[in-house]
């Protein structure tokens, strides 16, 4: 849960609060893409989608922050699971969109099925189901570190001396797609994953991520949360003009505290042109990898927390969380099982935010 009620909506429906995203190949010629919401599902959160929901994996071939192809996911209504009352099942289709067809539902129908179940046609493989959550990370830790720059004017990076993974054990709702490369493109692509609604009226963006912890490192302003909600509904292209200068100023003022460079000011350039547009890069038929050296994918067992605190301050940090890679499986979904509820005894569920 890299990102987690982001915004206002996500407070109120968790099933639209894009938590994650990863990209990694998955078996020859083919790509894997996986985006998670519902942050603690089956403690906190339901196990249902948006039934006017629409989940996209959307990807830019020629660097201009815009999608030339989305893949979305549409959910229908949901049904007790073979009478528990406490799981649900529900229909989907998957559309691939193009050209003017990049809007809305429309595009083609490449493949349908039910949740809690692999569906597999003609080369393309889809699951949508409860998964453990591969996001690790120290949230109480994060909180304090930040108190200690907003509130203190200081690095404090003693914060992250307490060793907690404040996301282990817990579930999310996983949604993944595996297509041949081909159908994406070639080379390098930029992708990034939105929650929308989408029914009656217009779309309209609730969600969107596109590397981790933006959000809630590097705009998290307690003064300025509005820029959260902004983030969310924009598209990459706007990013540069939008969310440049506040992430410029916090990376400057964040290596000022922890004096680890000669010029913040050049620093906070170097961050905004890593990090903007917020998009995920990925080199097509490739090994993934999430880390410091360079961003290509995610696979599902990076430790992107730890990258991410690096970048914000050029200081090596640490926050002793790492991702349960004993729960990634080695083919399709990829996702391992999720926590049992004997699993999961003494995990406390995440208190829901206030709506306002």
């Amino acid at each position: 849960m890299s990102h987690h009620f982001d915004t206002k909506l996500a407070k109120e429906d968790p099933s639209l609060n894009v938590c994650d995203l990863y990209l990694f190949e998955g078996s020859p010629t083919s790509t894997v893409m996986a985006m998670t919401v519902n942050p603690d599902v089956g403690l906190s959160a339901p196990d249902t989608l948006h039934i006017e929901g629409l989940y996209a994996f959307r990807f830019d071939l020629n660097d201009d922050a815009r999608e030339e192809i989305a893949f979305k996911f549409r959910f229908g209504e949901p049904r007790h699971a073979d009478g528990d009352e406490h799981r649900h099942i529900q229909k989907f289709q998957v559309y691939r969109s193009t050209g003017h067809a990049i809007g809305g539902i429309k595009g083609e129908l490449l493949i349908e099925g039910e949740t809690e179940k692999v569906q597999k046609q003609s080369g393309v493989q889809a699951f949508v189901g409860i998964a453990p959550d591969m996001f690790a990370g120290d949230a109480f830790a994060l909180h304090g570190f930040l108190n200690a720059f907003y509130k203190e004017k200081r690095y404090g990076s003693e914060a992250f001396l307490h060793r907690q993974d404040f996301f282990a054990k817990r579930n999310v709702t996983a949604i993944v797609l595996e297509v041949p490369s081909k159908m994406i493109g070639h080379g390098v692509v930029h992708a990034w994953a939105t929650a929308s609604l989408f029914g009656h009226a217009p779309e309209m963006q609730v969600s969107r991520w596109g590397l981790p912890l933006i959000t809630h490192l590097f705009l998290n302003d307690p003064d300025n949360q509005e820029l959260k909600e902004h983030f969310n509904r924009s598209m990459p292209s706007d990013d540069l003009t939008s969310f440049a200068k506040p992430i410029a100023d916090f990376a400057a003022t964040m290596a000022t505290y922890a004096a680890s460079v000669v010029n913040p000011v050049e620093y906070g350039k170097q961050i905004v042109s890593r990090l903007c547009p917020t998009t995920l890069p990925y080199e097509l038929g490739t090994a993934g990898a999430f880390d410091l050296a360079g961003f290509n994918g995610r696979p599902l067992g990076d430790d992107v927390m730890d990258v991410m605190l690096t970048l914000a301050s050029n200081k090596p940090l640490e926050d002793g969380a790492v991702p349960d890679r004993n729960r990634v499986r080695h083919e399709f979904p990829y996702v391992g099982e999720p926590y049992t509820k004997e699993e999961q005894q003494g995990v406390t569920p995440v208190p829901r935010p206030s709506k306002n």
